[in-house]
């Protein structure tokens, strides 16, 4: 990682012991080249003269025989770069006037003039690798405190994990008490609700009784129009609204079937069985079926008046003065007798509900029913306190059980989110549970995938994460997301692209991913 600081002395060494070789041969390749021996082609297929090398014509079936020129279609140049990295271009752009490689070497016969921009590339590109060094190094150590921070948050959710599984067991004992304790006091509560419950309803039925009672006796004296004591065929064939076969008219012979087959009755049997068949459709005679509306005083017609101004008075106002005077006078008219507003419906409605309010429970059934409510309310917040309490305990198994890395350094990624908005979208990442996605401007967000599993190389399995089963796409797969992990000295999502239909591809930089640097020494480098 830190060779290129290496490159200015090693591009010295280079220069001051220059390699004899073939354009377009690599330092590695010379060897092969020797210009007092024939060459062999690098793949076998051949062995020709070493001046063929490099003439313009290829001779070998893997243009190995013309690095340095675009006779061989399928040839490779070597570009030294001194000063920067060394690369491998076909051969087929020696020369085409086009700038392949940064020391220029590719147009040494187009007439093209190419600038040497290699010292500065590799000024730039050692910058950059310091930098992503710089990062990389104090990432690590973030990421050495973050496994210190997992180690001691593992061991405190174990722990508490442990005190609330013991914690749960006096808690259930708890509950089971009081439970007991609850069912023991509702017993005689409920005993005692039906003891009340019952006395009311007798209340009830005893007064409706009375009530029936009395409107059957004064539907008697009503009905009996002789006053002897007895109702008649006659007297009931006086009230129409009891016809039978709905002819209008009740008939002897329905009277007398209403009377019990019989010619009159008496009070008993008046109350005991005509008034039940009767009751729905009687109506006492000082009921009409619809009181008419009391008709207004006629009022003698007022002479014809001669059309007035609009801004004259009415001829009423002199109407109303002489009323006025007229009543002063005749202070011996007894005023009307006032007619109270029937009752509206709901005021009806309010006293018939009034009416079937059971009454207040007695002090020692209140008394029963506070004990039963205080142990009801006992019983249900222990039995609260146990379900938060497993609650609990699941989310601690669920989060102790995650795969967090090697040495738990991705654990303080667990529940946090993280989001990414562009133009049109923003996506959002929980990890160890979901991707979303939701258009920046209003709507229904979109499951792109719910925690699955690490998914990286064997090398390196702790590089990608895996979300899967979100939200089908029309009339193709469900959607799903590879997430993958960059070193960084802070945790912030910084891409998100669909490289195919329905599988997005989501980056995540943070320190935990960040790798311990190498040594310098023992770093692999490339020929310069």
């Amino acid at each position: 990682m830190l060779l290129p600081l290496l490159l200015p002395l090693l591009s010295a060494l280079v220069s001051a012991v220059e390699v004899k070789r073939p354009r377009g041969v690599s330092l590695t390749n010379h060897h092969f080249y020797e210009e007092s021996k024939p060459f062999t082609c690098l793949d076998g297929s051949s062995t020709i003269a070493s001046d063929w090398v490099n003439d313009d014509y290829c001779d070998c079936q893997d243009g190995s025989d013309e690095p340095g020129t675009s006779a061989c279609p399928n040839g490779r140049f070597h570009c030294t770069n001194a000063g920067y990295r060394p690369q491998y271009i076909p051969s087929s752009r020696v020369n085409d006037g086009v700038c392949d490689c940064c020391d220029a070497t590719d147009e040494y016969n187009s007439g093209f003039v190419c600038e040497n921009t290699c010292k500065e590339m590799g000024r730039k590109e050692r910058e950059a690798l310091v930098q992503m060094a710089e990062v990389a190094r104090e990432g690590f150590q973030l990421k050495q405190v973050l496994i210190e921070e997992a180690s001691k948050g593992r061991e405190d959710k174990q722990r508490t994990l442990a005190e609330l599984q013991e914690g749960k067991k006096s808690l259930e004992e708890q509950v089971e008490m009081l439970r007991s304790g609850k069912e023991a006091a509702e017993k005689p509560e409920k005993e005692a609700k039906e003891i009340h419950q019952k006395k009311w309803e007798e209340q009830k039925a005893a007064e409706k009784a009375a009530q029936e009672q009395a409107r059957a006796s004064e539907a008697f004296q009503d009905l009996d129009d002789d006053g002897d004591g007895l109702v008649s065929v006659a007297e009931l064939q006086t009230h129409a609204e009891l016809d039978v076969d709905g002819d209008g008219t009740l008939s002897e012979t329905e009277a007398q079937t209403l009377l019990g087959n019989a010619l009159q009755a008496d009070v008993a049997s008046f109350q005991d069985t005509v008034w039940a068949a009767i009751k729905e459709n009687y109506k006492p005679e000082g009921l009409p079926d619809a009181a008419p509306l009391p008709e207004a005083p006629r009022e003698e017609a007022p002479e014809p008046q001669p059309d007035l101004p609009l801004e004259q008075p009415a001829p009423e106002d002199d109407y109303d003065d002489e009323e006025e005077e007229e009543g002063d006078d005749d202070e011996s008219n007894e005023e009307e007798p006032k007619v109270p507003p029937p009752k509206q419906p709901s005021d009806k409605a309010a006293e018939e509900d009034e009416e079937e309010k059971m009454p207040p429970y007695d002090e020692a059934t209140q008394a029963l029913i506070d004990a039963a409510q205080k142990a009801r309310e006992q019983f249900e917040e222990a039995e609260k306190s146990l379900k938060e309490m497993e609650d609990s305990i699941r989310s601690l198994e669920k989060e102790i059980s995650f795969d967090f890395g090697p040495q738990g350094e991705f654990a303080y990624l667990y529940s946090q989110c993280y989001e990414l908005a562009t133009n049109e979208y923003v996506y959002r990442l929980c990890p160890f549970n979901r991707v979303s996605q939701k258009p920046k401007h209003g709507g229904a967000e979109t499951n792109l995938g719910t925690w699955g599993s690490w998914a990286g190389p064997d090398e390196n399995k702790f590089s990608l994460m895996k979300y899967e089963h979100g939200t089908g796409c029309w009339q193709g797969p469900n959607r799903s997301t590879t997430v993958k992990l960059t070193c960084g000295k802070e945790t912030v999502v910084t891409s998100t692209t669909e490289p195919s239909r329905c599988e997005y591809l989501m980056e995540l930089v943070t320190p935990a991913a960040c790798q311990e640097p190498r040594d310098p020494g023992a770093a692999d480098h490339d020929e310069l």
